[in-house]
């Protein structure tokens, strides 16, 4: 099965001292500047989790300790193309001393509480899926259903 979806987009969590924190990494092509979680386009033959689990270790070269569907899609609109952009979301959670190493498409990355990531990153529909992570993978416990048997 394929999913129509042409991107990945992960929210990688880990348990902070207090609270749980979120990756953002500062992004070095357009949108440039903004804060952003990992987000890669799925290629050929891969399926959307695939795409994640390599988007995230190009990007940060973290491995997830387990992987979950977020339950829910990205979607933005792209002016100059005049197109709408699906993606898949996902959550990778990492253990507590895990730190990225930054491709050239980043210059910068933070740990931040999610309601500090969900004050920092620009677009409205990014905050809509920090609440939703928030919600479901920290206030909460995950369905089982939602996590992904990594290889």
């Amino acid at each position: 099965m394929s999913t129509m979806a042409e991107i990945a987009s992960v929210f990688v969590l880990r348990d902070g001292a207090e609270t749980p924190e979120v990756l953002l990494l500062r992004r070095v092509h357009p949108p440039r500047g903004a804060w952003s979680q990992v987000v890669g386009k799925i290629e050929p033959g891969e399926t959307a989790w695939q795409a994640a689990v390599r988007e995230l270790a190009e990007e940060t070269g973290l491995r997830p300790d387990s992987l979950w569907s977020a339950d829910c899609l990205e979607q933005f609109y792209l002016p100059a193309r005049d197109r709408i952009v699906t993606g898949v979301v996902f959550v990778a959670r990492v253990g507590p001393g895990a730190e990225p190493r930054l491709n050239a498409e980043h210059d910068a990355a933070r740990w931040l509480s999610l309601p500090d990531a969900e004050a920092r990153v620009a677009f409205p529909n990014q905050r809509r899926l920090l609440r939703d992570i928030r919600a479901t993978f920290w206030d909460t416990t995950p369905h089982p259903d939602l996590r992904i048997d990594l290889p």
